[in-house]
């Protein structure tokens, strides 16, 4: 009977049984799809979001992300600034949550409930009491079983013992949600530099193609030897080749 009620108030938190409706939790995870599904929305844009949900959906005082790359860790954004002096104590020393979350096998899951008196991470832990954050967990994102991982959330409380009864179970399934909203808006970036590089290009490859013509029409040069003017000349000035040649087909009367 208690499983029955329990499986009951979980249901509630995505569907109400009374009516039509998405329960408290499902209308969260929608209403946070809604407002990543909008291709104007870079990296930080959709992290930034994506922290202020996880904020309200778990109930943690504070939220942040880790991003890892080749460099280390990050912490791009965090709903209060604390949370980026207490990471970046993570970082210095590699042990905390949200490293080990990020680079731990498994679900990639770590927390203290007191961390001015846990023994695991003696320089983190009372780092972060002394800077008022006293309980803590981290979820790690995609891909699971893969380390490292692209990084992590990280939820803390002010209060020793305020995150125990948070569901790890939703907080591991925000932070799917949070990876798959990041490797989308990474790919949108990624494809809008690209298109940015290729247009650069193009609009590169027609004004030298304007200033050789004018070299060979006024100097009577082939089309490598009026290459090789622009080049030469570029060196010498120490000017891009492309801003030399811009200069030379905008002031061509003057020539």
């Amino acid at each position: 009977m208690a499983d029955e009620d329990r499986w009951r108030e979980e249901r509630e938190r995505f569907v109400r049984s009374d009516q039509e409706a998405l329960g408290p939790l499902a209308e969260q995870f929608v209403s946070l799809g809604d407002s990543l599904f909008d291709g104007e929305l870079g990296v930080i844009d959709v992290l930034e979001r994506v922290v202020h949900a996880a904020q309200e959906v778990v109930g943690a005082d504070v939220v942040s992300v880790t991003l890892r790359d080749g460099h280390g860790f990050t912490t791009p954004v965090e709903t209060d600034p604390v949370a980026s002096k207490a990471d970046a104590v993570q970082y210095e020393h590699v042990e905390g949550p949200c490293v080990e979350a990020t680079l731990d096998d498994g679900l990639g899951y770590a927390s203290s409930s007191d961390l001015g008196h846990d023994a695991r991470w003696t320089r983190f832990g009372p780092a972060a009491a002394d800077l008022g954050l006293h309980a803590v967990f981290a979820t790690g994102m995609f891909p699971r079983d893969a380390r490292p991982r692209m990084g992590a959330l990280n939820y803390y409380s002010r209060i020793p013992g305020g995150l125990d009864r948070v569901d790890k179970d939703i907080a591991l399934v925000f932070a799917t949600h949070a990876a798959v909203a990041l490797r989308g808006a990474q790919a949108v970036e990624a494809a809008e530099l690209r298109a940015m590089q290729l247009s650069e290009a193009v609009a590169s490859r027609d004004v030298i193609g304007q200033a050789k013509g004018i070299l060979m029409e006024r100097r009577g040069l082939t089309a490598d030897e009026a290459f090789d003017t622009l080049r030469r000349t570029s060196q010498d000035l120490n000017v891009k080749l492309r801003d030399l040649a811009h200069t030379l087909a905008e002031r061509r009367a003057e020539l």
